[in-house]
Parts: structure tokens; sequence; C-alpha cells
């Protein structure tokens, strides 16, 4: 059976997106999958919005680690699985998520760049514009693939992109192969847009 090829798009602040990546990563694991991590951004999708100042304040936050993951992507991007997968498992592992104001994730982003091997300078680009042109770039070329009115994470299977899927449990296994296959036969129609129901559960992981 030939290696399907996903792309998944990610926010590493988005609970959501964070809850979908365990998955694809236990699917690596029972498929044969080549998986690529690219970076998007909540605050570029929300950037000029009305809403919540609350809601605002994480925004900016949430800046900073999608700057650097746009660096990381762009230079090292054989190791923007392995920086998600330390970075994501301190905000959400820790439950450090939804900080608020510029620079807020300045600590987790720099202890989590040392943990992988990477330069510290990486981490400047977290409160300039330097890296913005190109983190837009990244985040269109997800949103491009699925179309507006989307979030995070958007992950491509094959030739088909889709938001999602949005879980808010991590099967392991068969049970995330199952739910891997599923996707990808979805995926062969080119009809098909949309299942949706309301969540009654935030992400557990």
């Amino acid at each position: 059976m030939s290696e399907q090829k996903v792309q998944f798009w990610f926010d590493v602040v988005c609970p959501f997106a964070w809850a979908t990546s365990r998955w694809i990563k236990e699917v690596e694991k029972v498929r044969e999958i080549s998986v690529e991590f690219l970076p998007m951004s909540l605050s570029v999708l929300n950037d000029g919005r009305d809403l919540d100042p609350d809601y605002m304040e994480a925004m900016k936050a949430n800046w900073g680690p999608a700057r650097v993951f746009a660096k990381v992507a762009a230079e090292e991007p054989s190791k923007v699985d392995e920086l998600y997968t330390v970075m994501g498992e301190r905000i959400h592992g820790n439950d450090e998520g939804g900080k608020q104001g510029f620079g807020a994730y300045d600590d987790i982003i720099a202890e989590s760049l040392e943990k992988v091997g990477l330069p510290a300078s990486f981490a400047e680009v977290a409160n300039t514009e330097d890296y913005d042109e190109k983190l837009r770039e990244y985040h269109e070329s997800g949103i491009s693939a699925v179309g507006d009115e989307v979030g995070t994470p958007v992950v491509k299977l094959g030739d088909t992109a889709f938001f999602g899927p949005v879980i808010t449990r991590v099967p392991t296994g068969e049970d995330a192969g199952k739910l891997f296959d599923a996707s990808v036969q979805l995926a062969e129609f080119p009809y098909f847009f949309e299942l949706k129901r309301t969540r009654t559960e935030k992400p557990q992981v």
C-alpha cells in the first residue's frame, strides 16, 4: 500500500488542533502516512475582526508562538513536528493555554526551543513583525485549500482539505486508524463538504 500524504495546519495554542494532532500522531503508528505540519494562525484569522475584548487579548498572545513556528517552518522544517509536540505538551498538558497580551508565551517559547535544540535567537521573532509575511503565507496556504470561515486545524488528505476532524478525545491504536480511514474515504467524494453537531465537551488531552 502506498504512503498517504497528509498536510496538517495548526496553531499551537488551539486545543482542538492539539487533540487532532495527537490523533494523527497515533495514526502514524498504525497506517502508512507521511505528515507535514505547517503553521497557521488564529491571530491572522481574526486580525481586524471586532470580537470579544478578552478573546482579542488572547489573540495578541497567540502571535508570538505562531511567528516562531513560521520561522522554524521556513528555516528548520524538520523540527516543526518535534517543536509542536514539546510546546503543545507544555501549553495543553500543563493547562497553560489562554494567555493574554503580547509576549505571554515568551518563556514557553524559549524553553521549548532549547529542549528541541533550536537556536535561542529563533524566539526573537515572537515580538516583531519580521516573519508576519511568511506566517500569512503559510496560513493562506491552508485557508486556500479549505475555504473561508474555518479555524484550526486544517487537514489535507491527498488532494482534499477539511477543517478538522474536530475531536475532543484522542483515539489510539486501531481506533485511530479507523477514524483516519473514514476521513480519507469521505475526502474521495468531491461533493462531500460537511458533517457537524454541537460539541458537548471540551478537548480532553
